[in-house]
């Protein structure tokens, strides 16, 4: 599968003290640490990966759709919630 057949799924979490993360899931077949990598470079944040899901560190729920579209993912296919 490539990149514009992903169905992706960003959204805002809540977690302890009150911090807000933001995750991405859904990546199948993609290397998952080289687009952490470039999401927390292009949105200035830190983040890391679980499993196949990246979170990063703050709110930028509206922003990771514009830079995954950047990085070759189809815009039908990011559901954000």
């Amino acid at each position: 599968m490539t990149r514009e057949g992903q169905r992706i799924r960003v959204f805002a979490d809540k977690r302890r003290y009150g911090k807000h993360v933001t995750v991405v899931e859904g990546f199948d077949s993609v290397d998952v640490s080289k687009v952490a990598k470039e999401l927390k470079s292009k949105l200035a944040c830190g983040g890391t990966t679980k499993k196949d899901a990246i979170e990063l560190q703050g709110n930028h729920v509206n922003k990771v759709k514009k830079v995954l579209i950047g990085m070759g993912f189809s815009q039908d296919m990011i559901d954000v919630a």
